[in-house]
C-alpha cells in the first residue's frame, strides 16, 4: 500500500483533520444527493403519478443501500482499526473479504427483489395507476444493484485509509453522468428514445457502473489492499465474522429507516397521491440539508477507528465533542434558510400547488430537529467504530419504532400531515439526548472499551 495515499489520523490537530476529511466527503455526498434530486426533478416533469411512483421506490431502494452501507461501515471499522494497529496483512484480508461478502449478498437480494416487486409495493399502498411505473423502474434497478453495493463497500474501505478525496471525486463524476443521461433517456432527446421512468433507472445503473469500475481499480491496482489470490477458508470466514459483527447490526439498523419510511409512506398515502409526491420531494431535499453533518458523521468512523486502534481515546473524545457542537450550529443556520425559501424551492420540482404546499410544510417543521438528528448520526457512527454496534442498533430502533412510528400514527390521527412531520422532530430530540448519554458512558467506562 502506498503511504502517500494513506492518512494517519492518530496525530495532529483534531479539528484540522476533521475539517480536512469532511470537505472532500461533502462533495462526494453532494454528488449522490444531486443524483437523487436530478432523478426527482426530471421524473417530476413527467407527472404526479410518476413522481409518486419514484417516492414509493425510495424505501425499497434504501433497504438495499442500507445493506451496502452496513457492510461498508463494518469494513471501514475493522480496516481502520487494523491500520491503527499497523497490521498490513490484516488490512488486505479484511478489504478483500468485504468485497466477496458483498457480492454474495447482492446475488441473494437481486433474486428476492425481482420476484417480489408487485406484492411488496402493493403493501406500500401502490395502486393500479402507479404500479406500471414502479415495475419499470425497479426491474432495471435490481439488475444493476451490484453497481450500487460493491462501490459502497469499496469506498468505505478507501475511507478507512484516511482517503476521503478519491471517493468524493468518484461520486461527483457519477452524479455528473447521471445529470447528463437523465434528460436524454427520460424525454428522448436527439437520437435517444423516450423511456420515461425506465430512462431514469437506466441512467442510474450506468452512472453507478462507473463507481464500480473505479472503486475496484483503486483497491486492486493503486492501493493494493484487495488481493486477487486464493486464501484459506478459515481466514475468509474469520474476516467475514469480524465485518458482520459490526456490519450486520449496522445494516439491519439502517434497514430500520427505510422499513419505517415504508410505513410512514403508506401512512402519508392515506392523505392523497399529491401528498405522497410532496413527501418524496421533501425527503430528497432533506438529504441536501443534512449534507454537512452527514459528511462529518461518515468520516467519524475511520477517524475514531484509527485512534481507538492506536489507544488515543483523548482524540476520540475531543472529536465527538467538536462534532456535536458543529451539528447544532450548522443545522440552526440551515433551518433558517429553509424556513425562508421553502416555497420557492418546492416550486422547482412541481407545478402542482398541493405538492408545493406539502413540501413547504415539511421544510418549515422537520428542519427544527436537524441539529439533534446530527448528534444521533454522530453517536451511532462513533459507537460502531468503538466496536459497540449493538448499542448503535438499539438507539436507532428506539428512534424509529419506539418514537417516530408511534408518534406519527398518533400525529396523523390528531393533526393530519402536520402531525406526521412534527413527530419526526420529537423523535430525534428524545433519541439524541439518549444517544449522547450512551456515548458519554461508553467513553468514560474503561471496561466498556475493551474489545
Amino acid at each position: 500500500m502506498e503511504k502517500k495515499n494513506r492518512a494517519i489520523l492518530t496525530s495532529g490537530n483534531v479539528k484540522s483533520i476533521l475539517i480536512e476529511l469532511t470537505i472532500p466527503m461533502i462533495f462526494g455526498m453532494l454528488g449522490m444527493i444531486i443524483f437523487n434530486l436530478v432523478d426527482t426533478y426530471f421524473v417530476g416533469k413527467l407527472g404526479t403519478n410518476q413522481l409518486a411512483a419514484l417516492t414509493f421506490t425510495f424505501p425499497v431502494v434504501l433497504i438495499i443501500n442500507s445493506l451496502a452501507q452496513g457492510l461498508g461501515m463494518g469494513a471501514s471499522s475493522v480496516i481502520s482499526r487494523a491500520i491503527g494497529e499497523g497490521d498490513h496483512h490484516k488490512v488486505q484480508r479484511l478489504a478483500t473479504d468485504s468485497l466477496s461478502l458483498s457480492i454474495i449478498l447482492v446475488i441473494i437480494f437481486v433474486i428476492i427483489g425481482l420476484s417480489t416487486i408487485e406484492p411488496i409495493f402493493e403493501l406500500l399502498g401502490v395502486n393500479a395507476d402507479i404500479m406500471p411505473y414502479v415495475k419499470e423502474y425497479m426491474s432495471i434497478w435490481y439488475i444493476g444493484v451490484v453497481f450500487v453495493v460493491v462501490p459502497m463497500v469499496g469506498n468505505n474501505a478507501i475511507r478507512a485509509l484516511g482517503d476521503t478525496k478519491t471517493p468524493g471525486i468518484v461520486m461527483m463524476v457519477s452524479a455528473t453522468i447521471n445529470v447528463i443521461l437523465d434528460p436524454l433517456l427520460i424525454f428522448g432527446v436527439g437520437p435517444f428514445p423516450r423511456l420515461g421512468v425506465a430512462g431514469a433507472a437506466i441512467a442510474t445503473v450506468i452512472a453507478r457502473a462507473v463507481t464500480f469500475i473505479v472503486a475496484l481499480y483503486i483497491l486492486i491496482i493503486r492501493e493494493k489492499i484487495v488481493i486477487v489470490q486464493s486464501a484459506k477458508i478459515e481466514e475468509v470466514i474469520s474476516s467475514w465474522k469480524k465485518i458482520l459483527y459490526i456490519g450486520l447490526p449496522n445494516a439491519l439498523t439502517k434497514m430500520i429507516n427505510p422499513i419505517a419510511m415504508g410505513i410512514i409512506t403508506s401512512l402519508v398515502a392515506s392523505h392523497g397521491i399529491e401528498v405522497v409526491a410532496g413527501y418524496g420531494v421533501a425527503t430528497r431535499l432533506e438529504r441536501f440539508a443534512l449534507l454537512l453533518v452527514g459528511a462529518l458523521s461518515t468520516i467519524m468512523a475511520p477517524f475514531i477507528g484509527q485512534n481507538y486502534g492506536a489507544g488515543r481515546m483523548d482524540r476520540v473524545k475531543l472529536s465527538i465533542s467538536l462534532s456535536e457542537k458543529f451539528s447544532l450550529i450548522s443545522s440552526g443556520v440551515i433551518f433558517l434558510i429553509l424556513a425562508i425559501f421553502a416555497k420557492p424551492i418546492a416550486g422547482l420540482f412541481s407545478n402542482d400547488s398541493s405538492v408545493i404546499s406539502v413540501v413547504a410544510k415539511y421544510l418549515w417543521i422537520v428542519p427544527i430537529g436537524y441539529g439533534v438528528q446530527g448528534i444521533l448520526l454522530i453517536s451511532t457512527s462513533a459507537l460502531n467504530a468503538l466496536n459497540k454496534p449493538i448499542h448503535a442498533s438499539i438507539l436507532t430502533i428506539i428512534q424509529m419504532f419506539g418514537l417516530y412510528v408511534p408518534l406519527a400514527l398518533l400525529g396523523s390521527h390528531l393533526f393530519g400531515i402536520i402531525g406526521i412531520f412534527g413527530s419526526i422532530v420529537v423523535s430525534y430530540l428524545i433519541s439524541a439526548c439518549i444517544s449522547h448519554y450512551v456515548v458519554k458512558k461508553v467513553l468514560y467506562n474503561k471496561k466498556a472499551l475493551d474489545v
